[in-house]
């Protein structure tokens, strides 16, 4: 049975310091509309800035998740985007007087048990489900890392970390339902190793660190000269390490606890999908980073997923630019221009057609008997009516020249042969970032879908 959106009741609001900023900071959970999703506001800043909790907006991930848009910031929000996953809020807005998400306890068991507290109530929209159906996959094999998504009735995680530590050793950790999130998950607390510790007291951050919202993981020998060194940096009594190798500061509320932790940072990543999942994801030694990653890719398939539905319908007689306002714009020349006419331009797509004749210089070897367009014309189509559309963002595309950098997931569904007539399209997949646009390309004939794939370019002036 399919369930309906649903918000917070009514707000409810943290205080505490920021990770590592130091900055005092209120946070409030508040109602928000149907298909809103998550969204920042900074409440401290003029006009009250918005940040949409999407992938495309991260652009920090080395010691947590910063997101950012317009160039106003919001930090360290995997915690609390976590909570709002494990509560099955699908909107709310996430208001903030600075510039990081307060760490509390260093968990996501604050804001969970708050949002239980307050309750959550049933909007008039289907949730907007977004299911696996087939596998999405991310590698980092020089680190050991991997994260794929399956197909399955019902959305579980499975997260095994290693970091060849005597103390934590191999964990795994598990979520089989959402609805055992405040119990299993939400209070595991972030863990960090005692180098990486010094690290960051060095380089002035985690100035809001403290000893009570960190499990401090002991990898080497310490004195206890150190350690009370340690203590006084933190503003804490006397403190020694545990048998286990940890400090004294906290008991483990898990025997996993560090896994289970890495599954709720995986969680408030995976909120910047924008939709919630059903499927089964696989985490091996998973980081923000991979997180995000692996959160693009699982947008991108949604977008593409969309785009795919039906073939765009426009009058090939009424043509917004013809051959000769694309020679103006493209250098390619005969035989190698592949578009005859624009029919649609705006700053995220773009439409146009190729008229497939059997006078192609191509047929001539390909093949004599039985005349078929190479595959890879097709995908040099795509790439020129997208190079059509990075450089319609600059005003004299005359100007500049565009490199045709990378091809994913390509694949071709039907031939194309002489007669035919192309209907070509090409969508931004995120915004353009200094120069370079990851597009979506297909290529219809009628209704029939022939051949689609990814396409990255970047515009570059040329002197």
């Amino acid at each position: 049975m399919t369930e309906n959106q649903k918000t917070i009741k009514k707000p409810v609001s943290f205080s505490g310091r920021g990770l590592h900023t130091g900055v005092e900071v209120k946070l409030t959970l508040a109602p928000a509309p149907e298909n809103h999703g998550y969204q920042f506001v900074r409440t401290d800043l003029n006009d009250r800035p918005v940040i949409r909790a999407i992938a495309e907006n991260v652009v920090e991930t080395s010691r947590g998740t910063t997101l950012e848009e317009n160039s106003v910031r919001v930090s360290t929000i995997e915690h609390v985007l976590a909570a709002c996953i494990g509560c099955e809020i699908d909107n709310v807005l996430i208001e903030l007087n600075g510039p990081e998400a307060p760490i509390l306890d260093g968990s996501s068991k604050d804001y969970s048990e708050a949002i239980f507290k307050v309750g959550l109530t049933e909007q008039k929209i289907p949730r907007n489900v977004f299911r696996i159906e087939e596998k999405i996959e991310y590698r980092d094999d020089e680190h050991g890392i991997e994260l794929i998504a399956y197909p399955d009735d019902k959305f579980s995680i499975d997260v095994k970390i290693d970091y060849n530590s005597k103390v934590l050793g191999f964990q795994y950790a598990n979520l089989d339902d959402i609805k055992d999130f405040k119990k299993e998950i939400a209070p595991a607390r972030t863990f960090v190793f005692l180098h990486e510790l010094e690290f960051l007291l060095k380089n002035n951050l985690i100035k809001g660190g403290d000893l009570d919202n960190a499990i401090v993981i002991i990898d080497r020998k310490v004195s206890q000269d150190e350690l009370d060194h340690l203590a006084k940096l933190f503003n804490k009594p006397r403190v020694k390490v545990q048998p286990e190798g940890i400090l004294n500061n906290v008991k483990l509320n898990y025997s996993n606890e560090a896994a289970r932790h890495k599954l709720l940072d995986l969680l408030g990543d995976f909120a910047l999908v924008g939709h919630p999942l059903q499927g089964k994801i696989i985490a091996t030694r998973p980081g923000h980073y991979a997180n995000n990653q692996f959160a693009r890719l699982i947008r991108s398939k949604i977008k593409k997923d969309k785009l795919k539905k039906k073939a765009p319908k426009y009058d090939v007689n009424k043509p917004m630019l013809d051959i000769n306002e694309i020679r103006k714009i493209l250098p390619h020349r005969y035989p190698f221009l592949m578009i005859d006419k624009i029919l649609h331009l705006d700053s995220k797509s773009v439409v146009g057609v190729k008229n497939v004749t059997a006078n192609e210089p191509f047929f001539q070897g390909h093949f004599p008997q039985e005349p078929v367009m190479p595959g890879v014309l097709q995908v040099e189509a795509m790439a020129q009516i997208g190079g059509i559309l990075v450089l319609n963002t600059v005003p004299d595309p005359e100007h500049y020249a565009n490199y045709f950098l990378k091809i994913d997931n390509v694949k071709f569904k039907k031939k194309v042969v002489p007669g035919d007539t192309l209907i070509i399209k090409a969508d931004l997949l995120e915004p353009m970032r200094r120069g370079i646009a990851h597009m979506f390309g297909q290529v219809f004939v009628g209704d029939n879908l022939v051949s689609e794939g990814e396409l990255m370019a970047q515009i570059v002036k040329e002197y």
